[in-house]
C-alpha cells in the first residue's frame, strides 16, 4: 500500500491550517501586505520542507505543535523565496504553482513587502516560547535557519545562479550551486527536528547527510521537468535555463545520466536514516519520490 500519498495529503493539510492561522490579522492600510503574504503561501505546493520538519521531529517524539511551528517557519521562508525569485529583477515569471505570481498579483513594491514580511515572521515563530520551553533550543532553532537562508546558504546561491549565465559552470559548480540555493534549507528542515528534540550529534549528522543527497536528487528532478515537463504539470514556465543558456545537470550530464544520478543520490538519502528503522520509512518514500514526481 502506498504510504506516502496519504501521509504528505495529512501533512499539507495541516500545514494549511497552520500557516493560515499563523498569520497576522491586520485592519489597517498594512493589511494589504499580509494579504499578500497568504496569497504567496496559501496556494498549494508539495509542502515538502514542512513534511520533512514533522517527520524528522517524530524521531525524536516531539510534541506536534512544536514541530508545526518549525515546520511553517520553513515555509514561510520557502514562499518568501518564490516570491522574491519571481520578480523581473531576478527569474522575472508571471506563473506560479499554476496562478499568477505575486507581484503579478498585486504589484512589484507588495510582493518583496510580502517576501519580507514572510522572511521575518519565520523568525518571529521560532524565537516565540510556545515553539519551545528552552530558550537555548529556540535561538538554535534560529541560527541554523539563519544559516541556511543567508549568504552561505540561499541568498549567495541565488547571487551564484544570477552570475552563472555568465559563467561557464562545471559539474562540481553546479553542485554547490544548487546545495546553496536548495539544498541549505531542506538541510534545515531534516535538522529542524532533531534540534527541537535535542537529539545528540551523530542523529543530526544522519540527517544533515540524507538532506544534502534529498536536495541534490531534487535540483536533478527539477532540471529533468524543465528540460522534458510541460507549463501544465509545473505550474510555471519550462525551458527556461536553456534559453538562458544555464548549465544544469541535464545540460551537463544528459537527461539519461541525469535521471539515473537522481534515483542513486535518492537511494543514498535513504541509506543514511536506516539508523531509525521503520520511523523513518516516509522519509526514505520522500526521497525516491522526489525523483518520481511531474510537478
Amino acid at each position: 500500500m502506498d504510504r506516502l500519498t496519504p501521509a504528505l495529503a495529512d501533512a499539507a493539510e495541516a500545514m494549511a491550517r497552520a500557516l493560515a492561522g499563523f498569520l497576522p490579522r491586520m485592519d489597517g492600510p498594512e493589511r494589504r501586505v499580509v494579504e499578500a503574504m497568504a496569497y504567496a503561501t496559501l496556494n498549494g505546493g508539495k509542502r515538502l520542507r514542512p513534511f520533512l520538519v514533522l517527520n524528522s521531529a517524530q524521531l525524536f517524539d516531539v510534541p506536534r505543535a512544536r514541530a508545526l511551528r518549525a515546520a511553517a517557519a520553513a515555509e514561510y521562508v520557502h514562499c518568501y523565496s518564490l516570491v522574491h525569485d519571481d520578480l523581473p529583477a531576478m527569474d522575472d515569471d508571471d506563473l506560479r504553482r499554476g496562478k499568477p505570481t505575486t507581484h503579478i498579483q498585486f504589484d512589484e513594491a507588495t510582493a518583496i513587502l510580502a517576501g519580507d514580511g514572510l522572511l521575518t515572521f519565520a523568525f518571529e515563530l521560532l524565537g516565540d516560547a510556545p515553539t519551545h520551553p528552552d530558550g537555548a533550543v529556540r535561538a538554535e532553532l534560529v541560527v541554523a535557519l539563519a544559516r541556511a537562508i543567508g549568504a552561505e546558504g540561499m541568498v549567495g546561491g541565488q547571487m551564484f545562479d544570477l552570475r552563472a549565465e555568465d559563467m561557464r559552470l562545471s559539474l562540481a559548480d553546479i553542485t554547490r550551486l544548487q546545495a546553496m540555493k536548495t539544498g541549505a534549507l531542506f538541510r534545515f528542515s531534516c535538522e529542524a527536528g532533531a534540534i527541537l528534540g535535542q537529539a545528540p550529534a551523530d542523529a543530526r549528522t544522519a540527517l544533515r547527510d540524507y538532506a544534502r543527497d534529498l536536495g541534490l536528487a531534487f535540483q536533478i528532478a527539477d532540471d529533468l521537468l524543465d528540460h522534458e515537463g510541460t507549463e501544465a504539470e509545473v505550474g510555471k514556465k519550462v525551458g527556461k535555463d536553456a534559453a538562458a543558456g544555464k548549465g544544469t545537470f541535464v545540460s551537463l550530464l544528459g537527461a539519461d545520466e541525469a535521471r539515473r544520478r537522481a534515483r542513486s543520490l535518492a537511494e543514498q538519502a535513504a541509506s543514511h536514516v536506516d539508523r531509525f528503522g521503520p520511523n523513518a520509512d516516509l522519509l526514505k518514500d520522500v526521497a525516491r519520490f522526489v525523483v518520481e514526481r511531474r510537478a
